[in-house]
């Protein structure tokens, strides 16, 4: 598969997905005009890669901010990473978080208790 890799912008996270390495990257900022067209491809990307995971699969989310309509989009995409898990692979998810962004811990907070894959907080020390 190939893999997406999206440069960000200022209001679209930097996106690497690379199903050869099994390595997820979502760094940056998501507040895109419209976050089901943003996500929506990627989420597509998912639905091919679950048919063939590799053994361990490793999401790292590095966001800094993300409105309401990412959340939602942020979503969806855990929950395809959810069916690989439960399909019995390897899969973590690195949240990581500024030291002082107590939404951000909270956000990773929420959606682990969510989305039945395990999480590690991950607190980025200035």
């Amino acid at each position: 598969m190939e893999p997406i890799i999206i440069e960000g912008t200022p209001k679209t996270p930097t996106v690497r997905f690379d199903a050869n390495e099994g390595i997820f990257l979502l760094e940056g900022r998501s507040i895109p005009e419209n976050s089901v067209e943003f996500y929506k491809p990627l989420v597509d990307w998912l639905d091919n890669y679950k048919d063939n995971p590799l053994q361990k699969t490793v999401v790292e989310i590095k966001l800094e901010y993300f409105n309401t309509s990412s959340s939602k989009c942020i979503l969806d995409v855990f929950k395809k990473f959810e069916v690989i898990h439960k399909a019995k692979n390897e899969v973590a998810v690195k949240w990581f978080y500024e030291e002082d962004d107590e939404d951000m811990l909270e956000a990773g907070e929420d959606y682990e208790s969510i989305i039945r894959i395990p999480f590690e907080m991950i607190e980025i020390v200035e």
